[in-house]
């Protein structure tokens, strides 16, 4: 039996295909012998879902600074990233899940007048760091101490909810799945007057383990409103088998 898995972030409706296919090769050669007869066999897709409720958050928290020189530029971002990851660890994030993901320093330019050259005008200078929420009843702590500790400088991108451990989920959509597959290929051998046989191979596509909630910058003023809700984690299956 031949398995095989692919994994995608958006969750789809999957396909129904159902194709019971029985061929014979009945050519006789010059011994008299028939060629080998190719097996019928039956393809069916199934599909199993159920819902969750995340208890991870992740999210891209940083700061963007500009100046006219670049230490200026590079001493206001570290300053700024600074004061965040100090009041994010104050929310109650544990160290080892604040990590810097990118660093980043870019001249800026200024058009030059009636087709002139371009000047650099001053520097531009980010850092922003990979955070994991762990609790989250401290999610909304988290988002708006980091922003107000970082000001007008603060940007926020990338938050999302998950399962941190979603194998138990998984494991009883995937059970769904083939449940609904085998139920599919036992009706459709029936109506081709055969037996289902042994499974020949397996194919399936694991959805929704992440989600994304909306953030909006300007109510960062405050506590940050969180609501996880539930998630939903959806498993496809191809399967087929022989035909008795």
């Amino acid at each position: 039996m031949m398995w095989t898995r692919s994994t995608s972030k958006v969750i789809g409706s999957a396909a129904l295909l159902a194709v019971v296919a029985a061929t014979a090769a009945c050519g006789t050669g010059e011994s008299g012998q028939s060629a080998t007869d190719t097996p019928p066999g039956i393809s069916v897709s199934g599909v199993g879902e159920i819902q969750g409720t995340p208890d991870t958050l992740t999210a891209q928290i940083g700061v963007e600074t500009t100046a006219d020189d670049v230490t200026t530029a590079i001493d206001e971002a570290n300053t700024a990233v600074t004061a965040v990851t100090e009041a994010i660890a104050a929310a109650g994030v544990d160290r080892a899940d604040i990590q810097t993901r990118q660093v980043s320093i870019d001249p800026q330019y200024a058009d030059g007048f009636g087709g002139g050259t371009s000047t650099i005008s001053g520097y531009r200078a980010s850092n922003t760091l990979g955070v994991t929420v762990r609790d989250l009843s401290r999610a909304s702590a988290v988002l708006g101490d980091a922003t107000r500790a970082g000001g007008n400088a603060t940007r926020v991108s990338g938050v999302s909810f998950r399962i941190d451990d979603d194998s138990d989920l998984i494991a009883d959509a995937r059970s769904r799945a083939f449940a609904d597959a085998r139920d599919r290929a036992e009706q459709y051998a029936s109506l081709a007057g055969s037996d289902l046989g042994e499974v020949l191979s397996i194919t399936e596509n694991i959805t929704g383990q992440e989600s994304a909630p909306s953030f909006d910058r300007s109510s960062a003023s405050s506590a940050v409103p969180i609501e996880p809700g539930q998630q939903t984690v959806s498993v496809s299956v191809n399967v087929q088998w022989a035909l008795g």
